[in-house]
């Protein structure tokens, strides 16, 4: 995989790396001593780690993401050797795999690929619609509250899942990097950034969702071939998961069973 020039190695001198123009919290790196592939947080984010944590995109080219759930990272399975490079796969070629072996009968347009969901102007800047969902999800109460901060050495954000080795799909794709050239593609057409990740759960804030049920159902589409669970285990029709889940929703997210 194309990697950028890893900053992460400094933080095992520098654990604060004021030397990158950062100042992180107490925190661990994940990986080998000379090329680790995460560095994550001790503690909870909190509301305000989003914003803190932008600044090391531009002086250190590392990433933010979230890192929620119950499980220790020492439990993830992570295995970026595994994974191959994003920019070696098509978007529209893997959605139209994973539909030709997942789509039944029941789900319209079944009979065939339907194609990519058009793509749509953006109505806020991505980067800044990401940090909204981040503050909004690690609010007290909300369901990522307890997400520890993570920095991540990845060109683009959709490419996170594969630089560590995401393996929460394993079920439905071993190679994460598949599903990462589909986040390209929303990152492209949605605005679209990975916000966070648990165990086995993905969350993408989103700059431009659909605002008509025509293009919801469009992109509900690629939704289900990209995580069926979403559909076969909610709402029993393409057309009910577009309507409750995705008109005007700014928040995407997926669970792999």
């Amino acid at each position: 995989m194309a990697m950028i020039p890893n900053q992460l190695p400094q933080l095992v001198s520098d654990p604060t790396g004021r030397s990158l123009g950062l100042d992180l919290p107490p925190g661990a790196l994940t990986g080998p001593a000379d090329a680790p592939y995460l560095w994550s947080g001790h503690g909870a984010a909190g509301p305000a780690a989003w914003a803190a944590l932008r600044p090391a995109a531009r002086t250190a080219g590392l990433l933010p993401v979230l890192l929620g759930g119950d499980w220790g990272l020492d439990r993830w399975e992570l295995m970026p050797e595994r994974m191959s490079d994003p920019a070696d796969h098509e978007a529209d070629e893997v959605l139209a795999d994973f539909w030709e072996a997942n789509a039944s009968d029941e789900i319209p347009g079944s009979a065939g690929w339907p194609g990519l969901a058009p793509a749509q102007p953006y109505d806020t800047d991505p980067d800044a619609a990401a940090a909204t969902v981040a503050e909004m999800l690690t609010e007290p109460g909300f369901w990522l509250e307890d997400a520890r901060p993570a920095l991540v050495p990845a060109r683009r954000s959709a490419d996170i899942p594969a630089v560590i080795g995401w393996t929460g799909p394993l079920n439905h794709e071993n190679d994460v990097a598949r599903l990462c050239a589909v986040l390209r593609s929303w990152e492209d057409r949605f605005g679209a950034r990975v916000v966070a990740l648990t165990f086995d759960q993905l969350v993408v804030s989103v700059a431009s969702p659909p605002r008509t049920v025509e293009e919801a159902e469009a992109v509900a589409a690629e939704h289900y071939a990209f995580c069926p669970d979403n559909i076969d285990q909610g709402p029993s029709t393409l057309r009910d998961y577009a309507r409750a889940g995705l008109l005007d929703s700014p928040v995407w997210t997926f669970w792999w069973d």
